[in-house]
């Protein structure tokens, strides 16, 4: 490299990390995202700025053909350019009719404090290469888990992406305690491979991480619900007991709090006594649910979870923080350890033993890992757990609103009573259409997508009990009474027009 050359490349990378175009910029950005979530809040702009793959992915490659270099003037120009196309095409979660997804209308003071994490790329994997970041972690493990019902001193937990890796990680942990010899030789001993009871409505990821283990998906047995679409615990003392005489090794039962159809509550310590009795291994999918922990009204709903082996509870759904944030919570402490059995003596310090108490690279599949907490910190320290329970309270509350509505409305069936803020129902047309149950399961599904189109609403469809229905999670904690009526109105308009055609 010559060196004029060198001294160009080191004047644009200056140009890059420039302190003062920073301050420029974030200026603008705080300007223009504050600006554009009063707007959402006004019931402005479409909800989901629909648009094909066809017409998104030519503007996206566009965008990387950018100047090489940009004047202070235009770098504003541009980046406010950016800006603006990443607001006008995406997803606004913040929408108080977007109630689709469980994702939430994130608090918006916690993206300021994860962009504190991503602009200092904070990061972890060992305790000195993110000392504070790995101190407040540990510390929101030790809260959390206390606030739970788990006994001080005696447990652990981590953190990690999501509630897929999470459960994944948690489940990996059971194998490797079940199984103490899978890590090295493999799950299967020439016999038979071990199975996993899971929650008939799991989260594909309870599956997915069957396979993923080295059990099969095939394995991965389905436990037996009752009229409320939680286990039976009797059905499950039945399954597990069958499984003991035929000398079928049991990975654990993977129940749910709660699973993601209509957001049912299994009876968590009905389940606990069913796994003591047969020596099986308890874990619990409360990646929507945990957060009821901080809510008095509604802790009720996850008793029992503190006697299971291990759990997880994503703060980035009913805590209201950026994704991604999922805990995992081991009763015993020692069970952190047994995820994963290796050294790396390039991150792990053997003079400093002490610290894999603390080291997170010990019991996550990541080794470099984002600083996933400091939006639930800066929450936390700022506004205390009374917020999380106001979110908690405020939205299921809202759910029994609409549940009400449904009810009473001739034209509308909710397909079951919530104990979250899921809501799954059915419009039902005038019978003088003469419509069967699945065409009036495929008018429903015509309408969502008449309103998504539409930029009214966001809501997203499932099936219940081979009923095609709509499904609503109210994740907005500004949606209103009007917002709700307004949907239902919608719902009807959409629903003559495709009727007339």
């Amino acid at each position: 490299m010559n060196p004029d050359a060198f001294d160009d490349a080191r004047s644009r990378i200056a140009a890059a990390y420039s302190p003062d175009s920073v301050r420029s910029l974030g200026t603008d950005l705080i300007e223009r995202l504050s600006s554009h979530l009063a707007e959402l809040q006004r019931r402005e702009h479409s909800v989901l700025n629909w648009a094909p793959p066809a017409d998104n992915l030519p503007v996206a490659r566009e965008t990387l053909n950018s100047q090489t270099e940009l004047s202070q003037e235009s770098l504003s120009e541009r980046f406010q350019e950016l800006i603006d196309l990443a607001i006008g095409r995406g997803h606004n979660l913040h929408h108080p009719r977007y109630i689709g997804h469980q994702v939430p209308a994130s608090i918006p003071i916690a993206g300021l404090f994860d962009a504190l994490g991503a602009i200092t790329n904070q990061v972890m994997a060992i305790y000195e290469m993110g000392p504070w970041i790995t101190s407040i972690e540990r510390a929101l493990v030790e809260r959390w888990g206390a606030e739970i019902g788990l006994t001080p001193g005696t447990f652990d937990g981590l953190v990690t992406h999501g509630g897929s890796l999470a459960n994944l990680t948690a489940l990996l942990t059971a194998r490797n305690t079940v199984f103490p010899e899978s890590w090295q030789r493999g799950v299967f001993d020439g016999k038979q491979l071990p199975v996993l009871v899971a929650h008939a409505d799991s989260h594909y990821c309870v599956t997915r991480s069957a396979g993923i283990l080295g059990i099969g998906t095939e394995n991965c047995l389905k436990a037996k619900l009752d009229q409320q679409r939680r286990i039976d615990p009797q059905a499950l003392d039945e399954q597990l007991a069958q499984l003991r005489r035929d000398n079928r090794p049991i990975l654990a039962v993977s129940a749910a709090a709660c699973a993601t159809p209509i957001g049912a509550f299994d009876q968590l310590n009905d389940i606990a006594d069913v796994c003591r009795r047969h020596d099986v291994w308890m874990h619990v999918d409360a990646a929507h649910g945990g957060a009821v922990s901080m809510s008095k009204r509604h802790r009720h709903l996850i008793a029992g979870i503190e006697r299971s082996d291990s759990f997880i509870c994503d703060a980035h759904k009913m805590m209201f923080v950026p994704a991604l944030c999922a805990f995992v919570f081991y009763r015993e402490k020692a069970h952190r350890y047994a995820a994963f059995q290796q050294d790396a003596p390039y991150l792990f310090d053997p003079s400093t033993p002490g610290m894999a108490e603390i080291d997170s690279g010990v019991s996550t599949v990541e080794c470099t890992k984002r600083a996933a907490v400091y939006g639930l910190w800066g929450v936390w320290s700022l506004f205390g757990t009374q917020i999380f329970s106001d979110l908690v309270d405020v939205t299921f509350e809202m759910t029994q609103i609409f549940n009400r509505k449904l009810e009473a409305a001739e034209d509308f069936v909710p397909l079951h009573q919530p104990q979250a803020n899921i809501q799954v129902f059915q419009y039902l047309p005038s019978a003088s259409y003469g419509l069967n149950d699945a065409e009036v399961g495929e008018l429903n599904r015509r309408i969502r997508w008449k309103l998504i189109e539409s930029g009214k609403f966001y809501i997203v469809q499932t099936h219940l009990d081979g009923r095609a229905a709509l499904r609503t999670t109210l994740m907005n904690p500004l949606t209103t009474e009007d917002d709700l009526n307004e949907l239902m109105d919608e719902v009807r308009t959409s629903a003559a027009a495709l009727l007339k055609e």
